[in-house]
């Protein structure tokens, strides 16, 4: 029996990913086992480490086919991501938005808000605007130092741009916000929407992350020693090896995912076509205490949030079709594999099948958990499980290698589950359940 009191369901999705520009080449790619991970030589260049990394197929066409110019040039890389994914979401969900028509004449939605997550947002605009007029700010006249910025830069800059852009297009009346909580960011927003609904301040919500490629916002992960793969920069496809022998470190990525999410008489009231339910959510932290550092999780606090999306559903674990794990290709992955076969208590010939989406797709940082969580309600919607690629030897110490799909899978997917694990100690989980009408 679920402790909630609101059913809440995905009415809408959207991606903007590495592998897939639109939720219909995002499932292609993901049921193909198609990279997008690629070797770029501006990395090359600069002299990292890591000269690979996931990048949405997103250039000034793409970008200009939905938004207008006018506006486009106030958006930094996030924002025009994040507004690409929500309006996808919108469409899907049977809300009708036409940028290019004209946005301001639409009434304020007052029942639906958004929770937009980013990581680390701005960097594109911080390095190639603020810096170089900073550079020379010496030079100006008195008084004048920061003038050449223009007047749209903060809005580039704060962290809560990917919200505000998203809450501007769609015309949001509750409320419009962005969370940061590392790694766990996308699906941290999911958990907080729903938990909104919950409490019935909103009747719908757009929820998801988003994530700029330029970059300044890797460099920082590159300087850490082996958290990037930097040994497949001339097989960039292959850097992605997620419980794979061979993994060296996670490959940085962005992108956007967003989900439109409603209470169930919401969208039953619209005629809104649903395409799965949230059945439990829940966030936590291991307090970096008893093995839980700023990068890897407490064992006992994943366990904890595991268990708790369980108990607050009701769902026995043997109902669980699939996990979708955070699984980042790095020395976490046989840690993660443990905590879930110590969350679910199942015998290992019985344990579900299990995934990364960061096989094809690279480490999406702020947008990471929320892109994977369009691809768990794709995969419901469609009947079908992607493979996570690059694990054909699978690490020694991950036991329940039968559970990975290193094939695309047909199979009708009752439970999904999905969970993210962040810088910090921090963890957050969904629980996905296949909409049956009911």
């Amino acid at each position: 029996m679920s402790r909630f009191a609101k059913r809440i369901v995905v009415t809408g999705i959207g991606a903007v990913a590495p592998n897939g520009l639109g939720i219909s080449d995002y499932r292609a790619s993901l049921q193909a086992g198609r990279s997008g991970i690629a070797r770029h030589e501006e990395l090359a260049n600069l002299r990292f480490a890591c000269q690979i990394g996931g990048k949405p197929p997103v250039g000034p066409d793409e970008a200009e086919a939905l938004i207008p110019g006018a506006d486009l040039a106030k958006l930094n890389e996030a924002m025009v991501y994040a507004t690409m994914a929500a309006v996808e979401a919108a469409r899907m969900s049977g809300v009708p938005v036409d940028l290019k028509k004209g946005y301001n004449s639409t009434p304020v939605d007052w029942e639906t808000g958004a929770f937009i997550g980013c990581g680390i947002g701005g960097m594109d605009t911080m390095f190639d605007e603020l810096g170089p007029v900073m550079g020379e700010a010496a030079d100006q006249e008195p008084g004048m130092g920061c003038r050449p910025m223009g007047t749209d830069i903060v809005p580039k800059i704060m962290e809560s741009s990917v919200s505000v852009a998203v809450g501007k297009f769609l015309g949001l009346g509750g409320q419009t916000t962005t969370n940061s909580s590392a790694c766990n960011t996308g699906t941290e927003a999911i958990f907080e929407a729903f938990k909104h609904m919950q409490l019935g301040y909103c009747d719908s919500m757009y929820a998801g992350g988003a994530e700029g490629t330029h970059f300044a916002t890797w460099s920082g992960f590159d300087a850490m020693r082996d958290v990037l793969c930097s040994k497949f920069n001339e097989m960039a496809e292959k850097g992605s090896q997620p419980m794979g022998a061979a993994a060296c470190g996670f490959v940085p990525a962005g992108g956007a995912g967003v989900l439109r999410l409603e209470t169930l008489e919401h969208a039953r009231k619209r005629g809104a076509a649903i395409l799965c339910e949230i059945a439990a959510a829940y966030c936590n932290s291991g307090g970096q205490r008893d093995g839980g550092t700023m990068t890897f999780p407490n064992p006992d606090g994943v366990a904890r949030c595991i268990r708790r999306v369980l108990q607050d559903s009701g769902v026995d674990p043997a109902r669980i079709s699939l996990i979708n794990g955070h699984l980042t290709s790095t020395a976490a992955d046989p840690r993660e594999v443990g905590s879930w076969i110590k969350s679910l208590e199942l015998p290992l010939d019985k344990f579900p099948l299990i995934q990364s989406t960061k096989s094809m797709i690279g480490h999406a940082l702020g947008a990471a958990g929320a892109l994977e969580s369009v691809a768990v309600v794709d995969q419901i919607v469609n009947g079908y499980v992607h493979p996570s690629i690059n694990c054909e030897e699978v690490h020694p110490q991950i036991p329940i290698g039968a559970s990975i799909p290193h094939e695309m899978r047909k199979k009708e997917l009752e439970y999904v589950i999905k969970a993210s694990f962040g810088f910090g100690d921090v963890n957050g989980c969904l629980l996905f359940k296949r909409w049956d009408g009911k």
